[in-house]
């Protein structure tokens, strides 16, 4: 019997190791996804001194994801953006959003 309950115990300790494994490939995943607006946008969209380009950081995550989808669906114009958002799922630009966007 206590050898079964020992059991338990390593199956259910490896059962939340695997859990924090995924948690941290997704936000792995996340990152890497919003690392991506880094170029134009600066690191974490915080921006670049002396450009002309948003600071992304500084917008809710709402209000950057209505405008990351109104880039891809052509409502919005813009020179790079409606190309690059394109090349996204709305649930990659929600995750976009999320990283980047101005938290509360």
């Amino acid at each position: 019997m206590k050898f079964l309950a020992s059991s338990f115990l390593l199956i259910l300790s490896l059962s939340g190791s695997c859990w924090a494994q995924v948690s941290t490939a997704d936000q792995l995943y996340q990152q890497s996804l919003a690392a991506t607006c880094a170029n134009c946008h600066g690191t974490n969209g915080k921006g670049l001194p002396n450009q002309s380009i948003p600071l992304i950081s500084q917008i809710s995550s709402e209000e950057l994801l209505a405008q990351l989808l109104a880039y891809k669906s052509g409502t919005r114009p813009g020179t790079l953006m409606p190309q690059l958002a394109k090349g996204y799922t709305d649930a990659q630009l929600e995750s976009i959003a999320n990283q980047l966007g101005k938290k509360p």
